[in-house]
């Protein structure tokens, strides 16, 4: 027999949306049991960005001063060079919280699991695989899975958590939105991103940025002991790229960034260096059914561009707690009332992320797709390639009226309809 749990709400996933719910539920007195599949946080490629609306969102729960223990690096301008000129960006200088903390995402996650942790409702279960769900009727009504072993294959002893309300947060590639059946629109990605890591040498500048060429696009993110480095390719460009051969690769590499000519050799030693990410731009038609939600990636997988995926992922939960948690805390509010409050938070969330990825569609189209078309792998321009890379007209207006460059800012950084803790705390 399975291993039966129950609480009021089990959230499926231990992501920046996972476990910013359990934090904000159990702060509200919410008996909250979030499972995730895998047994750490230590997974590499993953976002490092924690932007200003989600420092408003610590600073509002308390915590920002302790989250700022946490080792990281703060960026205060977004900059890249293109065409071999450096341009500034983004200035976030005006905003309340004037930069970007660049941490990786499991520092991040192991802070709010440990501030989540100090609240007896809350409860975290690791190596916890979904497979299905529970049902009463037609209502979601808990989840089934498996414990995963050491190795990480799911042959371990099976649960079973029986819930109020399940929530979906366990990302893009959703088990639990997949086996309830909801509803995908594709909106269609023209990129992929090959990431990779890179030693870093003493002297080296320390710049988080982009280099673009013509054909060519490469983003190192400083990570004090490495660089983690991304590379954009057309969709579906990596088998082309790779039937050019590494060397080839390694030279596509130096010739945007010659900074790293002297390891390429020692640290791309073959394809298994270089890690794709398909990249996706997707959101579902309806974020819940009866006694489910979907929030963050599940919901609405957002492209790498402007690294607001995290951020957005925040802001879903923030919301969530927001309408739910005083119903959820009420343990006389049934699951049928719960579910009627379920529509609003889609409601709520789903005009930033309409806007959001309007503007991402919109940078991948006209300015990526351009960028990336022809060449070796669709990755090269091999005509084109000494023609000089003019800077895009709202690049030259920022350099002219660097006041401009607030506004990609607040775009990046705080978003549409940012979120506030609106959610009450229960008392001791």
């Amino acid at each position: 027999m399975p291993t039966r749990l129950d609480c009021r709400c089990c959230v499926a996933g231990g992501g920046p949306a996972g476990i910013m719910l359990g934090l904000l539920l159990a702060r509200a007195g919410v008996q909250v049991l979030v499972l995730e599949k895998h047994g750490d946080f230590l997974r590499d490629f993953r976002g490092d960005t924690v932007h200003p609306s989600t420092l408003q969102v610590l600073e509002e729960l308390g915590l920002l001063d302790a989250f700022l223990q946490r080792p990281h690096d703060k960026v205060r301008e977004l900059k890249g060079v293109i065409g071999g000129q450096e341009v500034v960006i983004a200035d976030f200088s005006r905003l309340r919280h004037p930069f970007i903390a660049m941490m990786p995402q499991w520092e991040f996650l192991d802070f709010l699991r440990d501030e989540a942790s100090r609240y007896p409702s809350f409860r975290l279960l690791m190596n916890a695989q979904v497979q299905t769900l529970v049902r009463d009727g037609t209502r979601v009504a808990g989840v089934r899975g498996i414990l995963r072993n050491a190795s990480g294959r799911p042959d371990g002893d099976s649960f079973e958590v029986h819930a109020d309300l399940v929530v979906a947060a366990d990302g893009r590639h959703s088990d639990v939105r997949s086996v309830a059946g909801m509803a995908v629109r594709d909106i269609g990605a023209p990129i992929d991103v090959l990431w990779m890591r890179l030693p870093r040498h003493p002297g080296d500048p320390s710049v988080t940025g982009g280099r673009i060429e013509r054909g060519r696009f490469f983003v190192t993110i400083d990570r004090r002991d490495y660089w983690q480095c991304a590379y954009v390719i057309s969709k579906g460009g990596i088998a082309a790229l790779q039937a050019r051969g590494l060397e080839a690769f390694r030279k596509d590499l130096v010739s945007v960034a010659p900074l790293f000519a002297d390891r390429m050799d020692t640290a791309l030693r073959s394809w298994d260096d270089v890690k794709l990410l398909s990249v996706t731009v997707d959101r579902l038609e309806q974020w819940w059914q009866s006694g489910l939600l979907a929030i963050g990636d599940a919901a609405h997988a957002m492209s790498p561009v402007g690294g607001v995926g995290i951020n957005l992922a925040i802001q879903d939960a923030v919301a969530s707690a927001n309408l739910l948690a005083a119903a959820l805390a009420d343990v006389s509010v049934t699951p049928a009332r719960i579910t009627r409050l379920l529509a609003s938070v889609q409601k709520r969330r789903s005009f930033p992320v309409r806007v959001t990825q309007a503007v991402q569609v919109a940078i991948q189209d006209r300015l990526l797709r351009p960028l990336l078309q022809g060449g070796a792998g669709s990755a090269g321009l091999a005509n084109d390639a000494d023609v000089p890379l003019e800077l895009p007209w709202p690049l030259r207006l920022m350099r002219r009226w660097p006041v401009l460059r607030a506004l990609p800012a607040y775009a990046v950084g705080i978003g549409a309809r940012p979120e506030h803790v609106r959610s009450a705390q229960a008392g001791p």
